[in-house]
């Protein structure tokens, strides 16, 4: 069987590319005029932005997890298509740089984005803080965080690459490289737990709501982003192999995809519960004042209640009653909607975590935000395509390359 080893981008992939990201830059453009100035305004600008920017960079990072936690797990599997993870994960570079300047101008050009960094006199809760909550701890931790990112990702799409055109002399040979990966893997998922699993999340997007605190809070944001990433590499996947490339990928492995977006589904579900139910049951007021505006029916308050309810039945009732059968799991078509779903609903989650803080009396969603949206979707195809053509598609010389072709589930 002829294999199809590197890809080249169709025109038609590149328009629509371009065609988003032009509508993302003039969505900033039109956005920067009607919201850039004022207070208010100028917090509503800046929110959108940090929303998206966030969300889409954890989500392209979520890959490289992906890589290394499989790589720790000695997991084979997946090597078939490890390229197009490898790919997503290009796109943290664009996306770190886009949001370091987004966190930044939040911090330093103060769009009242963060109250913490004017606190009122007295408040004990935020001195309490202030060793945490200050602007140089914020940019260091943020450069360092979004640094590593790139720099051990790169670490582990060099690795991989390092077989493309040196097949391993024997099997002595192939341990050894196996062992290299690994303490890369290792060194990636303790900066991830680092990061993700803890300190960055309290940065970039609990800080927005400085009284309030959840000990869930980056293990939620954590998992909704894993599975947006598990849907974003099920999208690249299953639109690759309709275009003829990725031969030794098939229904198994698609299957498996879908096994991961129905289960973080899940997974996420269950923080989401557990999250709200303890601090319900604790039903103490600077915990449960974040949900005011969230879900609750009073008057003054529950601008988001239908957005948090819809958002909550696309990112769970959805996948659980759809990605539950085996066949729809091995369907393409399913999963590629059910990806397409997921990341939405996942979107909106971002949407409601940002702007019930910022604006809990209203709901400002419009097409800016959208315009926005698609800008950072036009980018990730971009970089995705772009990171594709410089390197063949299939890992041909990994050591676990026989294990991947002949994987059933």
């Amino acid at each position: 069987m002829a294999i199809k080893e590197f890809f080249d981008i169709p025109a038609r992939y590149r328009t629509w590319s371009m065609a988003l990201m032009g509508v993302g830059i003039l969505s900033v453009i039109v956005g920067f005029i009607l919201y850039g100035t004022g207070e208010h305004h100028g917090m509503r600008f800046w929110a959108s932005l940090l929303q998206n920017s966030t969300y889409f960079l954890l989500v392209t990072n979520a890959a490289m997890f992906f890589i290394c936690a499989t790589t720790l797990a000695f997991g084979g599997w997946q090597i078939v298509f490890r390229r197009v993870t490898e790919a997503i994960s290009v796109a943290v570079i664009p996306l770190g740089i886009i949001a370091l300047i987004v966190l930044f101008a939040c911090i330093y050009l103060d769009p009242h984005v963060y109250h913490w960094l004017n606190p009122e006199k007295g408040d004990k809760i935020l001195e309490g803080k202030s060793a945490f909550l200050n602007k140089g701890f914020y940019s260091t931790w943020t450069i360092l965080t979004i640094g590593l990112w790139m720099v051990l990702g790169n670490k582990m799409r060099q690795l991989s690459r390092e077989l493309d055109n040196n097949p391993l002399p024997d099997a002595e040979a192939g341990r050894k490289y196996i062992f290299k990966n690994t303490v890369w893997a290792a060194i990636f998922i303790v900066w991830f737990a680092l990061t993700v699993m803890s300190v960055t999340p309290w940065f970039w997007l609990m800080s927005i709501d400085a009284h309030w605190f959840s000990t869930m809070y980056s293990w939620y944001t954590f998992a909704s982003t894993f599975v947006a990433g598990m849907a974003l590499i099920t999208i690249f996947v299953v639109y690759l192999k309709n275009q003829g490339y990725l031969e030794y990928t098939n229904e198994e492995h698609i299957h498996d995809l879908g096994k991961f977006m129905f289960a973080f589904s899940i997974f996420w579900t269950y923080l989401w519960f557990a999250q709200y139910m303890l601090i319900w049951y604790a039903n103490m007021p600077e915990e449960t004042i974040y949900f005011n505006s969230r879900i609750t029916s009073k008057s003054h308050s529950g601008a988001y209640t239908g957005l948090y309810w819809f958002m909550f039945c696309i990112n769970f009732i959805a996948p659980i009653l759809i990605l539950m059968r085996r066949g729809s799991k091995r369907n393409y078509t399913t999963v590629t909607f059910m990806a397409i779903v997921i990341i939405f609903g996942h979107w909106l989650d971002f949407y409601q975590m940002v702007f019930a803080s910022l604006f809990p009396d209203h709901v400002t969603l419009n097409l800016f935000d959208f315009g926005v949206a698609a800008g950072f979707v036009g980018l990730i195809m971009f970089s995705t395509a772009k990171a594709l053509t410089k390197a063949p598609l299939i890992a041909k010389n990994h050591p676990f390359i026989k294990e991947s072709i002949i994987h059933h589930t």
